[in-house]
């Protein structure tokens, strides 16, 4: 049994017209586990502290998306089609009930998934995202292209800049986390290309400026996660998302951003352990 994320191989399994790229550790048996990934991210871009803390107890699953990373295909321009690309990897490895852990883009993709097939989610964590229609959602281009345009004359790792608070604490936090990431050096994923980043970026777009969903269908316990100076989704939405979401839990982190839970890594991998495990 691999319980290290550094380890677990990358795998395919084909899911309609596309051929999905996962990778899979922990104990089989029980409710999956399914990582849903931020923004421009693949399967190299998880926190394997998170990851590992997870596997102990459970099987847990991370994956690309349609035309992400090593995965087929094209990226959609809206959130819902991503929604139903996950919801065809989902059946394609057979799962009939899954939990979910989802951080920003993947939070939205999340959402959509659990509103359109609610029964199919057993527990939702939702970190650094907001709900369809939240405002400042569509600002998430302009805040990323400056901040790669930041690390760039820096040489710095965009990440850096858009998930941590530039203060010491957030960039002692934003090295150590890029640090993780790279602890994986064999069979590492492809990265993004920079017209997937652009149609991520538009179907953002789109959400944010379309009408609220109807988060009251979503009945299955529910934790919520962030820093508390978000500025790729501002933290208020987290905060929204906790007043819509019935009975669901509210942390945030202090001092810290977009990130949170990967500056907080311990603190948050045992919560999330617990939770989904209360």
């Amino acid at each position: 049994m691999i319980t290290s994320y550094r380890e677990a191989p990358s795998q395919t399994v084909r899911g309609g017209d596309v051929t999905f790229a996962y990778r899979e550790l922990g104990p089989r048996g029980g409710v999956p586990v399914v990582l849903f990934v931020h923004l421009a991210a693949t399967l190299d871009n998880w926190d394997p502290r998170i990851v590992d803390a997870l596997a102990r107890d459970h099987h847990v699953v991370a994956f690309d998306n349609r035309g992400v990373g090593a995965s087929s295909g094209r990226v959609p321009d809206t959130i819902e089609a991503m929604a139903d690309d996950a919801y065809t990897f989902i059946a394609a490895l057979g799962f009939e009930q899954i939990d979910i852990m989802a951080f920003s883009l993947g939070g939205m993709v999340a959402q959509d998934l659990v509103v359109k097939h609610p029964d199919l989610v057993r527990r939702l964590i939702l970190t650094g995202t907001g709900p369809r229609g939240g405002a400042g959602i569509d600002k998430v281009a302009g805040v990323t292209f400056g901040d790669i345009l930041r690390a760039t004359l820096t040489r710095s790792d965009p990440k850096e800049f858009l998930f941590f608070k530039r203060n010491a604490a957030g960039k002692k936090a934003g090295k150590e986390f890029i640090a993780r990431l790279d602890e994986r050096t064999n069979d590492r994923d492809a990265e993004i290309t920079l017209t997937a980043l652009r149609i991520q970026l538009k179907a953002i777009r789109k959400y944010g400026r379309s009408a609220p969903s109807d988060l009251s269908v979503i009945q299955v316990p529910t934790l919520i996660a962030n820093g508390d100076h978000d500025r790729m989704v501002p933290t208020a939405l987290s905060e929204d998302l906790h007043r819509r979401i019935a009975g669901s839990e509210l942390v945030i982190y202090p001092d810290s951003g977009h990130g949170g839970i990967f500056q907080y890594h311990e603190q948050f991998a045992r919560l999330a352990v617990e939770f989904l495990a209360s």
